[in-house]
């Protein structure tokens, strides 16, 4: 049976420039999605956060859509509850145990996976095993992780994530941006019009800019894995 590892940010607060605090978690869609396309084709999913820290969703992430589609995504997470609650410990993590690895967003990765060491080990085993290494939005943050200094092995490489211009206001409050701070490190950064579907593959890294991008991303994965 084909494993993949989802690597879910464990923060609830994302810290911005001023030293102030806005609730987030995971962004719903970008777990959903995915999750629904793999579990699917039956694979088996294994969670696992920053200490092991059951993730929470990010409120707005459910706010924001119309009620029948809430109700549907509020309980497809009761449905995986469980599992969600119980995740594995990052730093337990064997990459060499899954085929796949699958990052969702929304802003939490940017409080914690973009400089958690645990994460990067896991980036850097898929990055040289070859395997399927996914993020989507601003779960592409985690990258940032395995630089050091000026050297980061996703140097000239294509990408994408969430855009500065599909941040919004949050661009004016934010410490950095994804975006930015993306192509600062010297990745090839490519992005669709705002919100709209966009999938950008380099090798073994696939990227999704947002949320819409989310099942697109997972079936894309999904399709190259079987070839």
């Amino acid at each position: 049976m084909t494993s993949i590892l989802f690597v879910v940010t464990a923060a609830d607060k994302w810290t911005l420039a001023d030293g102030t605090e806005r609730e987030t978690g995971f962004w719903a869609e970008e777990l959903i999605a995915p999750h629904r396309v793999f579990s699917t084709a039956g694979w088996d999913i294994t969670f696992a956060t920053p200490g092991g820290k059951a993730p929470v969703v990010d409120e707005m992430s459910l706010d924001v859509l119309p009620e029948q589609v809430q109700m549907a995504q509020e309980n497809y997470l009761a449905e995986i509850g469980v599992a969600l609650e119980d995740p594995l410990d990052l730093a337990e993590v064997n990459p060499d145990d899954y085929d796949a690895v699958f990052y969702p967003g929304g802003h939490g990765p940017m409080e914690d996976l973009s400089s958690d060491a645990e994460s990067a080990r896991i980036i850097r085993a898929f990055l040289d095993n070859g395997r399927p290494l996914g993020l989507v939005c601003h779960a592409p943050a985690a990258l940032l992780a395995t630089a050091e200094g000026d050297n980061w092995p996703f140097k000239g490489w294509e990408m994408t994530g969430f855009s500065d211009t599909e941040e919004g206001d949050s661009v004016d409050v934010a410490k950095w941006t994804l975006e930015s701070r993306l192509r600062e490190l010297g990745a090839k950064y490519e992005a669709a019009d705002p919100l709209q579907p966009n999938v950008v593959v380099d090798r073994n890294l696939y990227t999704g800019q947002n949320p819409a991008s989310s099942e697109p991303l997972a079936q894309k994965m999904m399709r190259d894995l079987r070839s």
